[in-house]
């Protein structure tokens, strides 16, 4: 007969010395950030060696200063896991200025040379009605 295990945690927010928990006391914005500092942690410890980090949608219900936390926390990943052959983040977003701020967060907190596009999926309708993906290369 095998115990079940149950993994209990709390989220706390720190202002000075003080500890507040983060239960009924944030925006929708700070529970999506949250959220995903506890991914980006479980993602960090238990997968060091993946190879592939997806995020979709990151920014959903964030403010300016939360958007450009999170592109700096996402750029330090990236320099940490520069050496790791098989790395790569794959960022969901409609957020075009989410874009700019990783660009701006990697080139200044990398060092990183980077390309002079990205990619861009989007949804095109054909000539024959049809809906259709295409990927283009966009400068930055």
């Amino acid at each position: 007969n095998k115990a079940k295990k149950s993994y209990n945690y709390r989220v706390v927010m720190t202002k000075g010395t003080t500890e507040l928990d983060m239960r009924g006391r944030c925006s929708a914005g700070q529970r999506v950030l949250a959220s995903i500092v506890i991914r980006l942690a479980l993602a960090e410890t238990f997968c060091i060696n993946c190879g592939v980090m997806a995020l979709d949608e990151p920014t959903t219900n964030l403010d300016y200063a939360n958007k450009k936390g999170l592109a700096i926390a996402l750029a330090q990943i990236i320099a940490h896991r520069a050496a790791q052959e098989n790395f790569q983040l794959v960022i969901i977003t409609h957020d075009e200025e989410f874009v700019g701020m990783m660009k701006n967060e990697l080139t200044a907190h990398t060092g990183f040379t980077m390309p002079g596009e990205y990619f861009q999926l989007r949804r095109e309708e054909g000539a024959d009605g049809h809906y259709y993906s295409k990927i283009s290369a966009v400068d930055w």
